[in-house]
């Protein structure tokens, strides 16, 4: 998995961050998501036996999803995740070793970034694409200003206080995908409402690429 546009071209460009999911959920709640549309899911690290999660999701539905790791903070967690089958790094940070580790294996990296500096060292380090968090705090001008030094057609990823009501103006300054944590998924949730949010999600974001095409 070493193309930087094929993952984003192929599915919807929504990554799901399910922060706080167990492995008693990997099935169900993924199941869910990906049947209405979100077929890229993140399980955080500091989730409850996260590698469980990620290998039962991998396990249960082959190559209909694409699974992967965040908040990945260090070299061994790269290898870990790469041995259960995930195919995405995402960190909150630039760690150029994390980075390099994932790359190594095989394996896409989105470091979290916020300054041009950042977005530099990111990809020089071999970054897939920049995660730009918290998106809520950098906002849609800023990133547009950042954009216009960087490479075109990098893989942009909004991430941090993103729901529905953001696509439109992001989509319009030209960001590449989302990532959709609690306003998608809170532990606790219901797998009835894990599923109305997604479907009501997707219905927002198709609505968006209409309304701007």
């Amino acid at each position: 998995m070493n193309s930087k546009e094929n993952i984003f071209k192929s599915r919807r460009p929504l990554i799901a961050i399910l922060r706080g999911i167990s492995p008693l959920e990997a099935e169900s709640v993924s199941d869910v998501l990906i049947e209405a549309g979100i077929s890229m899911i993140e399980v955080p690290l500091n989730s409850p036996k996260p590698y469980e999660t990620i290998e039962r999701m991998v396990k249960f539905h082959g190559e209909n999803g694409i699974f992967g790791a965040g908040t990945v903070l260090k070299e061994n967690e790269v290898y870990r995740v790469a041995e259960i089958g995930g195919k995405i790094i995402v960190s909150p940070n630039l760690n150029t070793l994390v980075i390099r580790k994932t790359k190594e294996l095989n394996m896409l990296s989105f470091p979290g970034v916020f300054t041009a500096s950042e977005c530099f060292d990111a990809l020089d380090a071999g970054a897939d694409g920049l995660k730009f968090f918290p998106a809520s705090l950098l906002k849609e001008d800023n990133f547009k200003a950042l954009s216009a030094v960087l490479p075109k057609n990098i893989v942009s990823i909004a991430v941090g206080g993103i729901n529905e009501s953001k696509f439109k103006s992001w989509l319009q300054v030209n960001i590449t995908a989302f990532g959709l944590g609690s306003n998608l998924y809170k532990p606790g949730m219901l797998i009835e409402e894990v599923k109305l949010k997604a479907q009501q999600i997707v219905r927002s974001y198709d609505q968006c690429i209409i309304d701007i095409s």
